[in-house]
C-alpha cells in the first residue's frame, strides 16, 4: 500500500508504524509514484504541517490524520482530513485504517441505487451488470438524481442544475428526458423517478 507521509521525517513511533502496517512510502519527488492516501503526522510539529495538509486537499489525496491527544482540538476547525488516529498508535488500527482510505479512493468514481451503478470516469452506466446505452444528457440527468435522491426537485431548478444557466431550452426538455430514463430503467424501475404533481421530479 502506498503512501504519501507529511513531514518527509515523520516521529519514529509513526515510522515505526508504518512499516509495520505494511505501508510503502512514496518519495514526493518521484512523479511516477501514486499514493492511495497521505499521512499527515500532528504528533510534533503543527503549524508548517498544518499547511502542507492544506495543500494536499487539492490533489483529491484521501487523507489520514496522525495527531497527539493535546492537538486533537486544532482538527475541530478543520475539514481537510478524512480520517485520524490518535497517538500512541497502533499498527494494526493504523493498517485499517488505511486500507479504508485505500477503498475510498478506488471508488470514489462509482455512484450506485440499487443494482444501478454509474461510473462517472468512464460514464459507463449498469443495471444488474448490464449496460445501459445513456445519451450524454440523459446520464448527466440520472447522476444528479442518484446524487440528490430523496429530494423534490421542479423543472427550472434540473434545468439550470444539470443543463446549465446558459441553456435556452423550455421545461419540456426536462420531461422527455424523465420519459426516456423510466423507459431505459425498465417497468421494474421507472417508479425510481417520482412526478411531484405542481412541482417536478424526485429519485428514489
Amino acid at each position: 500500500m502506498r503512501v504519501l507521509v507529511t513531514p518527509e521525517e515523520p516521529s519514529s513511533e509513526l515510522a515505526d508504524a508504518l512499516v509495520l502496517a505494511g505501508a510503502d512510502v512514496v518519495d514526493p519527488a518521484d512523479d511516477g509514484a501514486s499514493p492511495v492516501c497521505a499521512v499527515v503526522d500532528l504528533t510534533n510539529e503543527v503549524a508548517s504541517v498544518l499547511r502542507r495538509a492544506r495543500d494536499l486537499v487539492a490533489q483529491g489525496t484521501p487523507i489520514l490524520a496522525v495527531v497527539g491527544a493535546e492537538n486533537l482540538p486544532l482538527l475541530e476547525t478543520e475539514d481537510w482530513w478524512d480520517d485520524l488516529a490518535v497517538s500512541p498508535i497502533n499498527p494494526v488500527e493504523l493498517r485499517v485504517r488505511l486500507r479504508r482510505l485505500a477503498a475510498q479512493m478506488e471508488n470514489e468514481d462509482l455512484l450506485s441505487y440499487d443494482d444501478l451503478e454509474l461510473d462517472t470516469a468512464t460514464y459507463q452506466a449498469t443495471l444488474a451488470d448490464e449496460p445501459v446505452d445513456l445519451t450524454y444528457m440523459e446520464y448527466e440527468l440520472l447522476r444528479f438524481f442518484v446524487e440528490h435522491r430523496g429530494r423534490v426537485w421542479s423543472r427550472e431548478q434540473l434545468l439550470s442544475r444539470v443543463w446549465g444557466y446558459e441553456y435556452f431550452g423550455g421545461a419540456r426538455t426536462v420531461d422527455v428526458h424523465v420519459r426516456r430514463l423510466r423507459a431505459k430503467l425498465g417497468e421494474e424501475r421507472s417508479d425510481w423517478i417520482t412526478t411531484v404533481r405542481s412541482v417536478g421530479y424526485r429519485f428514489g
